[in-house]
């Protein structure tokens, strides 16, 4: 679907698609149909109704948007410190930091900024380059429908030298999505001679990521491997009575679940 997308010059839709796709808008043409067919289909209407209130309800609810990313996404486990170790004595290996968007103007700051997810993601990267002393790279570009201005790679190259005092090594700044994070990743760092990346994105990302690299690697004809080093978990426990009420942080973990699963199986 992506590669469709490409070849019809199209990309550019993908903002407007995920809006329509993702809750809560086909919840909200449920309970809008089942209005209009209110006095004519009564049956018919009530279920569209009360099925669009309830899944509006229930898919903002930590239980069922954590079960959705473990039934859909199968999030992998953290970088044990057995693993963390075997990467100090890892050669030719490289980490690299997917972006997640960025913010064209914080008025706080005066200047460009990177997105929440974003800023999550570097922060766990550069904390895992001080652990391995291993050389960091930032990926990201401008998105498909994002305002023009500087890419994720400049504003993220400032942020790490700036507030983290531990500059990147390399950045790459024209990925517009993730595919492309994974073409343009691993052409820059095989010119550099690097076999293995270490790929730091959040845990219901991680799937879709990491198939990407995998074919960008096969398509690229050089052979490369990787490491799955995922953040943003949410540590497993018991669901308690709060958890079936609606959050605005689980509202966001399902739309990101569901966004991840429809682009694995768009193939994006």
């Amino acid at each position: 679907m992506n590669d469709l997308f490409a070849m019809l010059g199209i990309e550019s839709w993908k903002a407007a698609l995920n809006a329509v796709l993702l809750p809560p808008f086909p919840f909200l043409l449920m309970i809008l149909a089942g209005a209009r067919l209110m006095f004519h289909r009564r049956l018919l209407a009530w279920s569209l109704v009360l099925g669009g209130v309830l899944a509006i309800w229930f898919m903002g609810t930590p239980v069922v948007a954590v079960s959705l990313e473990n039934a859909l996404l199968a999030p992998p486990p953290p970088l044990s410190g057995a693993q963390i170790a075997d990467l100090r004595r890892a050669p030719k290996t490289a980490i690299v930091v997917l972006g997640a968007g960025r913010i064209a103007l914080s008025p706080e700051y005066g200047v460009s900024n990177l997105k929440p997810m974003s800023i999550e993601r570097l922060r766990y990267g550069e904390w895992l380059a001080r652990q391995t002393q291993l050389p960091l790279v930032y990926s990201g570009g401008v998105g498909w429908g994002a305002s023009p201005g500087p890419s994720e790679a400049e504003i993220a190259t400032r942020i790490a030298a700036q507030e983290f005092d531990h500059p990147l090594r390399w950045s790459e700044g024209e990925s517009r999505d993730t595919s492309e994070n994974a073409i343009r990743s691993i052409a820059l760092l095989r010119a550099q001679g690097i076999g293995q990346i270490v790929i730091v994105t959040h845990g219901f990302h991680m799937r879709r990521a990491l198939g990407d690299f995998e074919r960008a690697s096969r398509l690229s004809g050089t052979p490369m491997k990787f490491v799955e080093a995922p953040m943003g978990l949410i540590a497993k426990g018991r669901f308690e009575a709060s958890d079936w009420l609606p959050s605005g942080d689980a509202y966001a973990l399902t739309r990101n679940v569901i966004h991840e699963w429809v682009g694995r199986l768009a193939g994006a």
